[in-house]
């Protein structure tokens, strides 16, 4: 199976690294295209106001001067068309919990290979230390996907606690927990006394209750969440088109 990885902490950073050399070791066929650096936050953004320029590395890894899912897109669209499988975007430095998912360049990297032949895979390390864990729990998990039915258009989010393998204390499917609303941004000023804001860490959590991916973490289980890309409120399309369908 070829697979196409990516992340948004750009292509030099250790988790994607560890994620190629443990796919590769396992037999799997890999291509990786990543952000030439840090995007973390990009969220589902494209570059649109400027082209993009492309490295290809000694190594064979391509990097983008853009977003995740410019990167993403570039390799599905261009250098490797009709080559990959599927995504598995990673292995994240930090945990994608909650709502971390709306603002996640990881968890978009991933979305962008949702129209390929298998369903993509975000993969996060809860912590910045046991990558190798988290590339572990890839390879055992991983198989099992290809006997499972999943609907189009879904994205399989994996957040690994950052322990040694040993430790790890099992497997969990859950929902994603919610947090509470960030700090304000933080005002500070350049050398020429302009203005300048730095936007502050997310809020706090507000809902971590078992069956959540924030008690799963807290547990030392892998929480494994099924996010689907549909974002309409079914629930409300009756009650609406009354309301507004008269």
């Amino acid at each position: 199976m070829t697979l196409l990885l990516s992340n948004d902490d750009g292509v030099h950073a250790p988790g994607l690294k560890m994620l190629a050399r443990t796919l590769s070791a396992a037999g799997y066929d890999i291509r990786v295209s990543a952000p030439d650096r840090d995007r973390s936050g990009a969220s589902n953004s494209l570059t649109l106001d400027r082209p993009l320029q492309v490295i290809h590395h000694e190594n064979g890894f391509h990097s983008v001067d853009g977003t995740p899912t410019d990167a993403v897109h570039l390799a599905l669209n261009e250098f490797h068309a009709d080559t990959c499988e599927r995504v598995i975007a990673g292995i994240n430095s930090g945990a994608n919990l909650g709502d971390d998912v709306l603002y996640s360049g990881t968890v978009a990297a991933a979305t962008e290979g949702r129209f390929l032949k298998r369903t993509p895979i975000a993969v996060s390390l809860c912590g910045k230390t046991h990558f190798e864990t988290a590339g572990r729990v890839l390879i055992d998990i991983l198989p099992q996907f290809e006997s499972l039915a999943l609907p189009r258009n879904a994205v399989i989010n994996v957040n690994v606690p950052d322990l040694p393998y040993e430790d790890i204390t099992g497997v969990e499917v859950t929902r994603l927990g919610h947090r509470n609303k960030a700090d304000n941004p933080v005002k500070t000023t350049n050398p020429r006394g302009k203005e300048l804001f730095w936007i502050s860490a997310a809020g706090d959590v507000a809902d971590a209750g078992p069956g959540t991916d924030f008690y799963a973490i807290e547990q030392g289980r892998v929480s494994i969440t099924p996010i689907q890309i549909d974002m309409t409120l079914h629930s409300m399309l009756v009650p609406m088109s009354e309301y507004f369908e008269k």
